[in-house]
């Protein structure tokens, strides 16, 4: 598709959507733009792209269609709804579907779009608001070679690594795998600096030197220093990272494999979202490990998983409903083995667990 001629919609202009938006709009994609806070794409109307007032507006005459929502609901109600995008887009449109959401639900709207003389894949991204606003996304494509051919230019502008996995719905699961090593690595990168610091060791010098070995990651690299300055300005939001480790935990509870990593990590992050934390980046983890008053000067309150803690009488602190069977905030069922938050590990009578200290979760200090 040539740029001159192709009319392209972006419906969710977040964090991460603006600037890939803004990406499609400098190649010189005629653009139109939907958010449900006008205010987060008036930059782009700034510089050229047409506001519409309705998903539908947006997207009426439009061959290429991008979505970067929230969760998969807001997914659902978007593309299937009766006034959704797969009735309002034209016929041979195609519809990219960016947010990380359900690999079933991405391939029921595969399905339905087909059946409609439309085309539409998924295709999370990775890469964080840095690697938006660089261009350097990498797309992780539920579909062919063959499928994206027609809008790989489009691709282009925002993605600098694209990964197609085959099929409809593989692309999501896909992006749920790395969401599980991510998971793993920010509470590797938490626990890491937790112990230097209570060691006594300089912490930039300790994250340097992990970054010249084999326990290097993108996390060590990117967002530890980040923690380290302080800086908890969502790159993206716990909320929408326990978002995508609850939907890998619920498709591992349906594949009947265990994922105590990622199963850490949810408890974790679903902690960090009691105390106040749901809209800070990632990074702050880091505060679970840390005295009371470093959260509280960060903004969080403790107080919140407390009174939790104390109401709903499940242990967790995390404010969810949960069946007799379940003790923890892992977001999971589980057998009688598993009594604690933190993923599985036996501990003996001192160790209390995640939730069982009372500076914060996972601090040892004084």
């Amino acid at each position: 598709m040539s740029n001159h001629n192709t009319k392209v919609a972006f419906i969710g202009t977040g964090i991460m959507g603006a600037p890939i938006a803004g990406h499609i709009l400098d190649a010189g994609y005629e653009l139109s733009v939907y958010n449900r806070t006008p205010g987060k794409a008036q930059p782009l109307v700034d510089r050229g792209a047409v506001w519409a007032e309705a998903p539908a507006l947006a997207v009426e005459d439009a061959d290429v269609i991008f979505t970067m929502v929230g969760y998969p609901q807001d997914v659902e109600e978007l593309y299937l709804a009766g006034d959704g995008l797969l009735a309002c887009a034209k016929p041979g449109a195609y519809l990219i579907d960016l947010t990380t959401s359900s690999p079933e639900l991405a391939r029921d709207i595969a399905e339905a779009a087909e059946v409609s003389g439309k085309h539409a894949f998924d295709c999370p991204v990775t890469g964080g608001e840095s690697g938006a606003i660089a261009g350097m996304l990498t797309a992780i494509i539920g579909a062919t070679e063959h499928d994206i051919e027609p809008v790989r230019p489009l691709l282009e502008t925002f993605a600098a690594n694209l990964f197609c996995f085959g099929g409809a719905g593989k692309g999501q699961a896909a992006k749920l795998a790395n969401q599980v090593a991510l998971g793993a690595s920010m509470v590797g990168m938490a626990d890491a600096l937790a112990l230097a610091q209570q060691c006594g060791l300089d912490l930039e010098q300790t994250r340097q030197m992990i970054c010249g070995g084999t326990g290097k990651s993108g996390v060590m690299e990117q967002l530890a220093p980040k923690a380290l300055d302080g800086d908890y300005k969502p790159g993206f939001m716990v909320e929408h990272f326990i978002k995508d480790l609850g939907l890998a935990l619920q498709v591992a509870e349906e594949k009947e494999i265990a994922l105590p990593g990622a199963d850490t990590a949810f408890t974790l992050y679903d902690m960090l979202d009691a105390i106040g934390g749901a809209r800070m980046g990632t990074q702050a983890i880091t505060l679970l490990y840390q005295e009371e008053a470093d959260a509280v000067a960060a903004g969080l309150d403790w107080s919140l998983y407390t009174n939790a803690h104390e109401e709903d009488g499940c242990g967790c602190g995390c404010d969810h409903d949960h069946d007799h069977e379940h003790e923890c905030a892992c977001g999971h069922d589980h057998d009688d083995d598993h009594e604690c938050c933190c993923g599985g590990h036996d501990h003996d009578d001192d160790h209390e667990c995640c939730g069982g200290h009372g500076d914060g979760c996972c601090h040892h200090g004084e």
